[in-house]
């Protein structure tokens, strides 16, 4: 079984969505003020004119960096250049990259969403969105970030090279001399940088950037914490649901480029051995770049990770933040109570298996990939730490197995790593922890044969509309807006202020060993102990104990 978040989980919330929207009749494409006079800003490449939709100015599909393809294929990101005739019509979004289901390599776009109220000569606060997709998939364009941005800041979501046309650690390429085989991060500092460069055009302030990230954008965002290279693209960071691949000792999977290039990792082929599949077994670059893109996709792991390159990342993050050597900006970061109720749907209702039932539990507790796992250590977990019996069903169709072996991905794979992640952040930088934990949240898969609760990835329609679909107003409750308001504004402020806490909202402590999170429930936000989240999902009982 597959142990780490899978590719497809953006482009299927956003299909599933799509489909709730056009059965409900309730389709949501917003309002463009055609009378008004198109927002228009300036660039180092030219002019941009975008739209106004629903009181927010729309400036979409701006290149940042020449396309990556022929000879550019697996080099450092490079600049754009001008738009021709020096104006470019930023009205619709440019090409996802390659990904499975389609993707162009000419990708390298990002979307600016601006206050349409904002006056020209003030500059206000910028967050910068690293969507999620496992570093195999995704787009900035499924990312609508209208809530926030009514709230008085600008945010960038931007497109980086995904698979191994972003992440490929290989001999002959990694032999010309350039820095070498991150190059999705790279693009997503190259987009940094463009900010850093161009946002004041547009009204935002160079010296206020937020970045913040879902899953593999939340990785993204703990590696440029610990990247040397990151230094001053930005000064306050939100990680959601990204420390699944670090920060426990049973976790290797962030390993150097000469390891990647002969070795690979357990979950991922070398990059020699991703040549052979692809007919280089010359191993040469030049065969490497005459290869389609469209080859890459069908061949690749489902989740691809970061490497220690000596350049972009020196170290892993985990001997990063215990070191105290990164880049100490103040953190918002954060888990949701039941992430992996979703990979448990994905493997077994919507995957081959069908659904999981009782008496197959102790089997898949077994093949949890990275699993330190014996015939003594299954037993273990299945009849002590998390036995059926903890986890009644809420009704005699639903059967227990689904929701105990949701509880242990989640506690082994995300909430015990995340604590770890918070307790050495928080030694030397600001550190404000999250759970997302409303139970209620809307089912993001169909035909699922037990209640995912607040699963991988539920919080975002909370922040975003998704695909343009304003979820919020068709299918949340009043609770739920309540809580939905409070976390854009906790967002927001953090990103004004470094501090997410605001006038009339619940208080949010600062986290420390031995203090408090704050559990993101609905209506309202509450205080949970940190002894409490150690306590339920057995982290110093257990999972620390490797």
């Amino acid at each position: 079984m597959r142990s780490m978040p899978a590719g497809g989980l953006s482009r299927r919330i956003s299909a599933i969505i799509v489909a709730l929207a056009f059965g409900m009749g309730l389709l949501f494409t917003g309002t463009t003020n055609a009378a008004r006079k198109p927002p228009s800003a300036t660039t180092e490449s030219g002019m941009v004119t975008g739209k106004n939709v629903n009181g927010v100015n729309l400036f979409l599909g701006i290149p940042y960096a020449a396309p990556p393809s022929g000879n550019l294929r697996w080099q450092p990101p490079q600049p754009y250049g001008n738009f021709p005739g020096s104006i470019l019509n930023a009205t619709h979004f440019g090409s996802e990259c390659v990904q499975s289901g389609g993707g162009s390599e000419d990708c390298l776009f990002l979307n600016v969403y601006q206050p349409a109220n904002h006056p020209a000569h003030k500059l206000i606060p910028v967050m910068v969105w690293i969507h999620g997709g496992a570093f195999v998939g995704g787009s900035a364009s499924i990312y609508d970030p209208s809530l926030m941005v009514r709230d008085g800041v600008i945010v960038v979501t931007i497109n980086y090279r995904l698979g191994y046309l972003g992440f490929l650690a290989q001999s002959a390429l990694d032999a010309e001399g350039h820095e070498a085989g991150n190059y999705g991060l790279m693009d997503q500092q190259f987009a940094l940088a463009w900010v850093q460069r161009n946002i004041a055009g547009f009204g935002g302030d160079p010296g206020k950037v937020t970045i913040f990230g879902e899953s593999a954008g939340g990785q993204s965002v703990l590696v440029h914490l610990a990247s040397p290279t990151s230094t001053h693209l930005f000064r306050g960071a939100i990680s959601e649901s990204g420390t699944y691949t670090e920060f426990q000792d049973y976790f290797d999977l962030i390993v150097p480029l000469a390891t990647a290039e002969t070795d690979g990792t357990s979950q991922v082929p070398s990059g020699a051995a991703v040549a052979d599949a692809v007919g280089c077994t010359d191993q040469t670059a030049a065969c490497l770049r005459a290869v389609p893109a469209s080859a890459f996709p069908p061949i690749q792991a489902q989740t691809i990770y970061p490497f220690v390159d000596g350049v972009l990342l020196t170290q892993t993050p985990t001997a990063a933040f215990t070191s105290g050597q990164f880049n100490q900006a103040p953190v918002i970061i954060g888990t949701n109570h039941d992430e992996w109720r979703y990979f448990v749907a994905e493997e077994y209702d919507l995957g081959p298996l069908g659904p999981l039932t009782d008496a197959e539990y102790a089997d898949a507790v077994a093949v949890l990939d990275q699993l330190p796992v014996d015939s003594p250590t299954v037993q273990i977990l299945v009849n002590t730490l998390y036995p059926l019996n903890d986890f009644p069903p809420p009704s005699a169709s639903v059967m227990s197995a689904p929701l105990a072996l949701g509880a242990l991905g989640t506690d082994y794979i995300f909430a015990c790593p995340a604590r770890n992640a918070d307790l050495l952040l928080a030694k030397t930088a600001p550190t404000w922890v999250y759970e997302f934990h409303d139970e209620r949240a809307l089912s993001l898969l169909s035909a699922v044969s037990f209640p995912l609760g607040d699963a991988h990835s539920f919080e975002l329609p909370y922040l975003f509309a998704l695909e343009g679909i304003n979820v919020r107003a068709m299918f949340f409750s009043g609770p739920q807006v309540r809580l939905s308001n409070t976390m854009a504004h906790y967002w927001t402020q953090f990103a004004k202020t470094l501090d997410p806490n605001f006038a009339g909202g619940p208080k949010w402590a600062q986290y420390a060993s031995g203090g408090s999170i704050q559990s993101l429930v609905a209506p309202t936000p509450k205080k949970e102990s940190d002894a409490a989240f150690d306590a339920d999902h057995k982290c110093s009982q257990y999972w620390n104990t490797f």
